[in-house]
């Protein structure tokens, strides 16, 4: 077990990272960060910041000797970066089971080949693939970049094969995925912590509802059967086995209207839909991490109360004006998270809320009411 005070390095200076360092320090953790943003949310709170490009083997050098372990808050560091810090210390999760969480189309054959059920999809290496790739996969469909697609970003729906051709040019001609476009009853999601001695605990399954492709709200315990929701959970901890996976795991699923569950996509990081474990669980995602990547015995994922989150996008800064957080702040169960960014931008992920309450739907109501208060000209969705 690496004890504190050691140095826990993390690759990403975003939100995912601040919270990762918040968690460590508050365990007793020194923390490095390497992010080349002078003024990165992590970088700001960790004792070392490391301002520097991902695959500087000079910087790399110094994190790897400078930590006890590291770890990563996203899955587009270059795996050679990964495999080049493994030299030194020990990097979790590891660079195998991170490329395959890179790449939409080695994600999905990955799971295929393990019979993880998945919705039905064609690999689109060239403008030569998409006649293929169409009749073996019909419209509607979804046309996803097979890399650094997140929050909407990177994929088009198509409704014929004129609109295919013409998203994969929008996309920029790289390799993509071609997805079945399923009627979904929900998507909900599940985090899982895997120990280095293989121990794998999970954290109740998050009901998740996005807006132009960005998740708005997460509502857990989800409102679905349980045995749907022990199924997620046994999928999830099944996937995390199969990558011989150390870290914290989110894998999302769809729900389809027939009560069939298929594996979206995996994160192998922290994840959105996880921050009410900050303050619903027992022990959070990001403590979790820590655990996982320290050695440490897992801690228990018990929720406490049922929670609701919510996005807070820089949508909510008009004209240069803080939003009105008293608000939130006025109310006895709601917590309020905010992340340091300097600069607000539609789209841009700033903070969140949590609200705990009796029961999920309670939980939700009132993290409805509180996003209204927060934009009161929104339309209710």
């Amino acid at each position: 077990m690496i004890l504190p005070p050691s140095t826990l390095g993390i690759l990403g200076g975003g939100q995912l990272g601040r919270m990762f360092a918040m968690a460590a320090r508050a365990m007793g953790y020194r923390v490095m960060v390497l992010d080349p943003d002078e003024n990165s949310p992590a970088g700001t709170l960790a004792d070392v910041h490391l301002r520097a490009p991902y695959a500087d083997r000079e910087a790399l050098e110094r994190m790897g000797r400078g930590c006890a372990a590291i770890t990563t808050e996203f899955e587009n560091i270059p795996a050679d970066s990964l495999e080049f810090l493994a030299r030194f210390c020990p990097v979790r999760p590891g660079a195998a089971a991170v490329s395959i969480a890179q790449d939409r189309a080695q994600e999905k054959s990955f799971l295929q080949a393990r019979s993880f059920p998945t919705a039905p999809f064609a690999r689109v290496e060239t403008a030569a693939d998409l006649a293929v790739a169409y009749q073996k996969i019909g419209v509607p469909a979804l046309l996803k970049t097979a890399r650094h697609g997140y929050d909407g970003k990177g994929q088009a729906r198509v409704g014929n094969l004129a609109e295919l051709a013409a998203a994969f040019a929008e996309l920029g001609a790289v390799p993509c995925v071609l997805e079945a476009w399923l009627p979904l009853q929900t998507e909900i999601s599940v985090m899982v912590a895997r120990g280095a001695d293989g121990r794998a605990v999970a954290f109740p399954p998050a009901e998740n509802r996005h807006v132009d492709g960005i998740l708005e709200i997460s509502i857990a315990p989800a409102t679905v059967a349980e045995t749907l929701a022990a199924q997620a959970v046994d999928t999830a901890k099944a996937i995390a086995a199969a990558l011989d996976y150390c870290g914290v795991l989110a894998v999302e699923f769809f729900v389809l209207g027939d009560g069939r569950l298929l594996v979206n996509e995996m994160a192998p990081r922290p994840h959105n839909s996880g921050h009410y474990t900050l303050d619903a669980c027992l022990t959070s995602q990001f403590e979790q991490q820590v655990r996982a990547v320290a050695g440490l015995p897992l801690g228990a994922p018990d929720l406490l109360q049922p929670v609701a989150m919510v996005n807070l996008l820089g949508d909510l800064w008009r004209e240069g004006r803080e939003p009105p957080w008293e608000a939130v702040l006025s109310h006895p169960g709601a917590k309020l998270h905010l992340y340091g960014k300097r600069e607000p931008r539609p789209g841009r992920k700033m903070g969140h809320f949590n609200v705990l309450a009796g029961n999920s739907g309670e939980a939700k109501a009132a993290a409805l009411r509180l996003q209204q208060a927060l934009a009161p000209d929104r339309i209710p969705g």
